[in-house]
Protein backbone atom coordinates (compact mmCIF):
# COMPACT_ATOMS: atom_id res chain seq x y z
CA UNK A 1 0.00 0.00 0.00
CA UNK A 2 1.52 3.69 -0.84
CA UNK A 3 -0.57 6.40 0.72
CA UNK A 4 0.26 9.67 -0.59
CA UNK A 5 -1.32 13.14 0.73
CA UNK A 6 -1.13 16.15 -1.05
CA UNK A 7 -1.06 20.04 0.16
CA UNK A 8 -0.29 23.56 -1.31
CA UNK A 9 -3.56 24.35 -3.07
CA UNK A 10 -5.23 27.25 -2.39
CA UNK A 11 -6.79 30.34 -3.89
CA UNK A 12 -4.64 32.64 -6.23
CA UNK A 13 -5.37 35.63 -8.57
CA UNK A 14 -5.04 34.61 -12.45
CA UNK A 15 -1.50 34.78 -13.14
CA UNK A 16 -0.65 33.77 -9.73
CA UNK A 17 1.66 30.71 -8.82
CA UNK A 18 1.24 27.84 -6.53
CA UNK A 19 3.22 24.53 -5.93
CA UNK A 20 1.17 21.33 -5.09
CA UNK A 21 3.24 18.80 -2.74
CA UNK A 22 2.44 15.20 -2.30
CA UNK A 23 3.71 13.41 0.42
CA UNK A 24 3.81 9.12 -0.44
CA UNK A 25 4.49 6.84 2.74
CA UNK A 26 4.09 2.97 2.71
CA UNK A 27 5.86 0.07 0.27
CA UNK A 28 8.56 2.23 -1.47
CA UNK A 29 8.19 5.32 -3.46
CA UNK A 30 11.20 5.19 -6.01
CA UNK A 31 9.57 2.35 -7.25
CA UNK A 32 6.48 3.88 -8.95
CA UNK A 33 5.96 6.74 -11.43
CA UNK A 34 3.89 9.57 -10.07
CA UNK A 35 1.15 11.21 -12.08
CA UNK A 36 -0.73 14.56 -11.33
CA UNK A 37 -4.67 15.03 -12.05
CA UNK A 38 -7.61 17.48 -11.73
CA UNK A 39 -11.04 17.18 -11.91
CA UNK A 40 -13.16 20.39 -12.10
CA UNK A 41 -17.03 20.54 -11.34
CA UNK A 42 -19.28 18.78 -13.46
CA UNK A 43 -15.99 17.26 -15.36
CA UNK A 44 -14.14 14.06 -15.93
CA UNK A 45 -11.19 13.74 -14.29
CA UNK A 46 -7.89 14.94 -16.50
CA UNK A 47 -4.60 14.16 -16.84
CA UNK A 48 -2.02 16.60 -16.25
CA UNK A 49 1.56 15.71 -15.63
CA UNK A 50 3.66 12.50 -14.60
CA UNK A 51 6.95 11.41 -14.29
CA UNK A 52 8.53 8.18 -13.91
CA UNK A 53 10.17 6.71 -11.22
CA UNK A 54 13.45 8.38 -11.43
CA UNK A 55 12.07 11.97 -12.56
CA UNK A 56 14.36 11.73 -15.79
CA UNK A 57 11.16 11.24 -18.04
CA UNK A 58 8.26 13.76 -17.95
CA UNK A 59 4.67 14.48 -19.79
CA UNK A 60 2.59 16.60 -19.83
CA UNK A 61 -0.86 17.89 -20.82
CA UNK A 62 -0.93 20.39 -23.80
CA UNK A 63 -2.84 22.65 -21.41
CA UNK A 64 -0.53 22.96 -19.05
CA UNK A 65 2.67 22.83 -20.76
CA UNK A 66 5.13 25.85 -20.62
CA UNK A 67 3.23 26.91 -17.36
CA UNK A 68 3.94 23.27 -14.96
CA UNK A 69 6.41 21.73 -14.12
CA UNK A 70 6.34 18.07 -12.34
CA UNK A 71 9.63 17.16 -10.01
CA UNK A 72 10.50 14.32 -7.62
CA UNK A 73 12.40 14.16 -4.61
CA UNK A 74 12.59 10.26 -3.75
CA UNK A 75 14.77 10.92 -0.13
CA UNK A 76 11.91 12.98 0.67
CA UNK A 77 8.97 10.64 -1.17
CA UNK A 78 7.55 13.63 -2.23
CA UNK A 79 6.19 14.64 -5.86
CA UNK A 80 5.80 18.48 -6.52
CA UNK A 81 3.70 20.09 -9.30
CA UNK A 82 5.03 23.73 -9.90
CA UNK A 83 2.28 25.83 -11.39
CA UNK A 84 2.79 29.02 -12.76
CA UNK A 85 0.51 31.43 -14.97
CA UNK A 86 -2.66 29.91 -13.37
CA UNK A 87 -5.81 30.42 -15.15
CA UNK A 88 -9.34 30.47 -14.01
CA UNK A 89 -9.64 26.78 -16.29
CA UNK A 90 -7.21 25.83 -14.50
CA UNK A 91 -9.23 25.56 -11.46
CA UNK A 92 -10.44 22.30 -9.94
CA UNK A 93 -9.81 19.50 -7.30
CA UNK A 94 -5.45 18.19 -7.91
CA UNK A 95 -5.31 14.52 -7.45
CA UNK A 96 -1.93 12.88 -6.70
CA UNK A 97 -1.43 9.29 -8.24
CA UNK A 98 1.21 6.31 -7.85
CA UNK A 99 1.56 3.27 -9.88
CA UNK A 100 4.13 0.76 -11.74
CA UNK A 101 2.43 2.55 -15.09
CA UNK A 102 4.88 2.58 -18.50
CA UNK A 103 5.40 5.96 -19.80
CA UNK A 104 3.37 5.54 -22.77
CA UNK A 105 0.54 5.04 -20.81
CA UNK A 106 1.15 7.36 -17.38
CA UNK A 107 -1.91 10.07 -19.31
CA UNK A 108 -4.59 7.23 -18.13
CA UNK A 109 -5.78 7.13 -14.65
CA UNK A 110 -7.50 4.19 -14.21
CA UNK A 111 -3.16 2.64 -14.67
CA UNK A 112 -2.61 3.86 -11.64
CA UNK A 113 -3.08 2.15 -8.11
CA UNK A 114 -2.81 4.91 -5.68
CA UNK A 115 -4.60 8.45 -4.84
CA UNK A 116 -4.74 10.72 -2.55
CA UNK A 117 -7.66 12.91 -1.21
CA UNK A 118 -6.99 16.01 -3.91
CA UNK A 119 -6.17 19.82 -2.91
CA UNK A 120 -8.64 22.29 -4.26
CA UNK A 121 -7.03 25.15 -6.57
CA UNK A 122 -9.07 27.68 -7.46
CA UNK A 123 -7.93 30.58 -9.54
CA UNK A 124 -9.76 33.89 -9.79
CA UNK A 125 -9.97 36.28 -12.52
Amino acid sequence: QVQLVESGGGLVQAGGSLRLSCAASGRIFSNYAMGWFRQAPGKEREFVAALNWSGGSTRLADSVKGRFTISRDNAKNTVYLQMNTLKPEDTAVYYCSAGSVLSYFQHIARQYAYWGQGTQVTVSS
